[in-house]
């Protein structure tokens, strides 16, 4: 049986590589201003998701999940403005 400091540490490993994930892509559209292979409907119901994510850490104020949240809106945000702006 798993002991709860074990499922907050896969729970936290995992918001840790979930957010993570973002960084080369977010990096990647920032230098080169071109985001035409990033479909738009996709990274909005993603950006939507993780604000949902946010949220509902909030309600049950789960420190990793909000942390997590917060870092990967503001990725997934700056993809979606720059989406929009370079295509």
């Amino acid at each position: 049986m798993l002991t709860s400091q074990i499922v907050d540490a896969i729970g936290a490993a995992g918001a840790i590589f979930t957010t993570l994930c973002w960084v080369p892509q977010t990096v990647k559209i920032i230098r080169g201003r071109e985001a035409r292979a990033i479909s738009l409907s996709g990274m909005t119901l993603c950006t939507l998701g993780v604000l949902l994510w946010l949220v509902y850490g909030l309600a049950i104020f789960d420190v990793p999940l909000i942390g997590s949240s917060i870092a990967t809106l503001i990725m997934t945000m700056t993809i979606l403005v720059l989406k929009i702006r370079h295509g």
